[in-house]
């Protein structure tokens, strides 16, 4: 009997190594074994080829062809021209600034959320910067103006109630309201971001600086701050991107009196002016070369950061 009984045990091992084997080598005699766990991400697939890829080629093709379908270049060199790259400056500054202030006062909310002790706060907060990251556009612009604008509630209630007078000194339909608008969207953004790099942090890594004789301003120079660098420069570069392609809040606030690159290609598509869908297409192109460049930055940043608090 325990002979039979070790027979029946090695016949099962090796049809279940048989089992394992073909799985392995994608279920050879199979076609299906290899495409059927890739089956539930086709819709995925799909959807980034008719939304990203298709359109991106069609932009570029686009900005390469003249009225009469023939190559050319020039489209690209009225893109270049000083009102334009006026317009592309304008973007990158106001980008930078919300960014810049963006992971700075993102950081130093989301580091109190951090710290906070109640589960409940935390929660609410992080609920709170998640749905104030996904409000944008017209709907934000329009609360910005019934807030804030020359007949806002706020600017009517500084100066009856405080005598202090917002307008000329401060527009929000200016600049300084668009820097303004897009904190809204660019500090909820870098709190949702900068969570996971502080939860890298250890606790043992200020305990143990601490009992070395480190103040926590040291800390935070020498040890915090070098390990959350990567996800900060990260948050930023996405921040950039975020702002950059930002389009229907700075319309319906400033309309076409700030020169900005969205502003600018949706005239030139509509033809408010000229109707020059070729060098909107190069804009465009120039645009999506800015985007991959923070995007391809963000993903680098973010892989030296996963490397160094590990």
């Amino acid at each position: 009997m325990s002979l039979s009984r070790g027979r029946c045990e090695r016949r099962v091992d090796r049809y279940r190594m048989r089992r394992v084997t073909a799985g392995c080598s994608g279920g050879r005699g199979r076609p299906w074994g290899a495409v059927l766990p890739w089956l539930p991400l086709l819709p995925f697939f799909l959807f980034g080829l008719l939304m990203e890829v298709i359109p991106v080629a069609t932009v570029l093709v686009s900005s390469l062809r003249d009225a009469g379908g023939s190559a050319t270049l020039e489209n690209y060199r009225r893109a270049l021209s000083p009102a334009i790259r006026a317009s592309f400056a304008n973007s990158i500054r106001l980008s930078a600034v919300t960014a810049a202030l963006g992971v700075v006062l993102g950081s130093l909310a989301g580091y109190a959320i951090h710290r906070s002790r109640s589960a409940l706060f935390h929660r609410a907060a992080t609920a709170l910067a998640d749905v104030a990251t996904n409000f944008g556009g017209a709907p934000l612009a329009f609360a910005f103006i019934v807030t804030l604008g020359s007949t806002g509630i706020v600017t009517l209630l500084l100066s009856k109630a405080l005598g202090i007078a917002l307008y000329p000194r401060f527009r929000i339909y200016s600049i300084s309201g668009l820097v303004l608008a897009y904190l809204y969207f660019q500090v909820p953004l870098m709190i949702l971001l900068v969570q996971p790099a502080l939860r890298g942090l250890r606790r043992e890594w200020k305990e143990a600086a601490l009992n070395l004789g480190a103040s926590t301003a040291q800390y935070w120079v020498r040890i915090g701050l070098p390990i959350l660098a990567p996800s900060l420069a990260g948050g930023f570069l996405l921040l950039f991107a975020n702002a950059y392609g930002a389009y229907a809040t700075a319309w319906t606030l400033t309309g076409a009196d700030i020169n900005l690159v969205t502003i600018r290609i949706a005239a030139l598509v509509r033809g408010e002016v000229q109707l020059e869908p070729g060098t909107a297409d190069a804009m465009a192109a120039l645009s999506v070369l800015v985007m991959a460049v923070c995007v391809f930055g963000y993903l680098w940043t973010n892989r030296l950061g996963r490397r160094g608090r590990s």
